[in-house]
């Protein structure tokens, strides 16, 4: 009875408190911050007993290794949680009685914008803290753009499901964290270096150019909705998709020489 009392108290907690409505972008970023750490020295751990080449790496190529342990694990999850709101779930409908698509949202869907807020503000911080090593200034613009689009419809409950379909662009992120391990590990003349880049470009092509096409397009046929968001996030649905699309072009351009490079070297 003592036991079922003290659950009966901790799931009580956790609906009125932790899971509130008022709560959840606070705790949600907190529980982002802390499973970024928890993979962090998790991939430490394991990377020292199951691969060979980790403890021969310096100590910022084993905090890169590790780092990009973190966004692998980000994109996984915020991919999946993307496809599955934009997609596949009744949240952002288009039918009348839903309401206006831009203001849609659940506790659900802010829950995993602030687990992605999370992870924005952690490798942030690292990228900062290791400047430049983690990456170069365009990265920092990427995440602090990153963070204005996902913190303020994740406040507001406004406009969250460009959001998403921002955030479904991180499905690309396994695979260029993928060819740096190949990398790193001695592989780039291997053929699943090869694979690895074919994939990368069809990625890319798919989830952060054909994807903005649409995302545009989407934002077009319901721009009504959009004037009606408040002021800062009209901005932000206007100037972060605007800005990403133009870096990964750049970034897509950049894709295509390294692909073009390695299938030079197989002839």
């Amino acid at each position: 009875m003592e036991i079922k009392s003290y659950q009966n108290q901790a799931e009580l907690l956790v609906k009125e408190y932790l899971l509130a409505d008022s709560v959840i972008p606070y705790t949600s970023v907190i529980c982002g911050i802390c499973a970024c750490k928890m993979v962090y020295d998790l991939t430490q751990l394991f990377s020292n007993v199951y691969f060979k080449s980790y403890p021969g790496l310096s100590k910022l190529q084993r905090t890169e290794w590790s780092n990009r342990s973190i966004s692998t694990f980000h994109a996984i999850f915020i991919t999946i949680m993307s496809l599955y709101f934009v997609f596949w779930s009744n949240l952002y409908s288009d039918h009348e009685y839903a309401g206006p698509i831009a203001f849609l949202s659940s506790a659900l869907s802010t829950f995993t914008l602030g687990i992605s807020l999370g992870y924005f503000l952690s490798d942030l911080a690292m990228i900062i803290w290791f400047y430049p090593f983690l990456g170069g200034m365009e990265y920092v613009l990427h995440h602090l753009l990153s963070v204005a689009g996902i913190a303020n419809p994740m406040l507001t409950g406004e406009g969250q499901v460009y959001t998403f379909m921002v955030l479904i662009s991180e499905s690309t992120t396994p695979g260029i964290n993928l060819r740096w391990y190949l990398d790193t590990a001695g592989m780039k003349r291997s053929r699943a270096y090869l694979i690895n880049g074919v994939v990368m470009f069809v990625a890319w092509l798919v989830a952060r150019i054909l994807l903005f096409m649409y995302l545009f397009y989407h934002i077009y046929l319901h721009y009504d909705q959009v004037k009606q968001v408040n002021s800062l996030g009209q901005l932000l649905i206007s100037i972060v998709p605007l800005v990403l699309s133009v870096m990964n072009l750049m970034w897509f351009g950049k894709i295509i020489k390294g692909l073009m490079k390695t299938l030079a070297k197989r002839h």
